[in-house]
């Protein structure tokens, strides 16, 4: 074999190569958590009705008469991709039935268990709701989802797991990026050997012995001429 045939058979292989490799090495996807975020408005004219990731956990927070806020069940990575509660979330016509009383502030409440998809296996989301909760002045916003949402769980380090008992089990769990059937998905263990097909060092392998056994077939026929 000549040396620039050797060179085009190599370039042939190289090729090869890399098309296997960008066909079988996927992207990971990014695992997520499945728990109850906590959002705040702080009703002012410019900013109604637009979310704002809370800063601090509701037994922190001590919110003002008049505010609004909101909690949402769902899958996220971080605070950057968490989903927003639906639905409206104007203080005025959550709390509208709800006379102000001295002594006692109004906290507007939007609390969203998501949707099916975001659901844990077996589990039902109930539809969003809002409530006007009427709490103490120095009430907290965990006070304040207490009066409207029980049976509220938390976890040993004050976390919040579940409103109204959904769900009713687990508490910021990790999850798969990849979800099917809304089923509970375990993180994926690092792999430590064969997931039960063939490795890109395998198919890579028979794609050179391949290769190879088309050029040498080429090179006798033309030896052979």
């Amino acid at each position: 074999m000549t040396a620039r045939r050797s060179a085009g058979l190599g370039g042939l292989v190289f090729a090869t190569l890399v098309a296997l490799l960008a066909m079988t090495v996927a992207p990971a996807q990014a695992a997520g958590y499945r728990y109850w975020s906590f959002w705040e408005q702080d009703g002012s004219q410019n900013t109604k009705n637009t979310w704002t990731y809370a800063t601090a956990g509701p037994s922190q927070s001590k919110p003002d008469d008049g505010d609004v806020q909101g909690f949402r069940f769902a899958v996220s990575a971080d605070s950057k991709d968490a989903k927003q509660p639906r639905g409206a979330a104007d203080f005025d016509a959550i709390c509208e039935d709800t006379p102000a009383k001295d002594g006692k502030k109004r906290i507007a409440l939007v609390i969203d268990s998501g949707t099916a998809a975001d659901a844990p296996s077996g589990e039902t989301p109930p539809k969003p709701r809002s409530a006007c909760a009427q709490v103490a002045e120095g009430a907290t916003s965990a006070d304040a989802l207490a009066a409207v949402a029980k049976p509220l769980r938390y976890d040993s380090s004050a976390m919040l797991c579940a409103i109204s008992d959904y769900p009713k089990s687990g508490c910021g769990e990790q999850v798969s990026g990849k979800k099917t059937d809304n089923a509970s998905e375990k993180p994926a263990a690092k792999d430590s050997g064969s997931d039960g097909g063939p490795s890109v060092g395998l198919i890579a392998g028979v794609a050179v012995v391949v290769v190879l056994g088309i050029a040498a077939g080429v090179q006798a026929r033309r030896r052979r001429r």
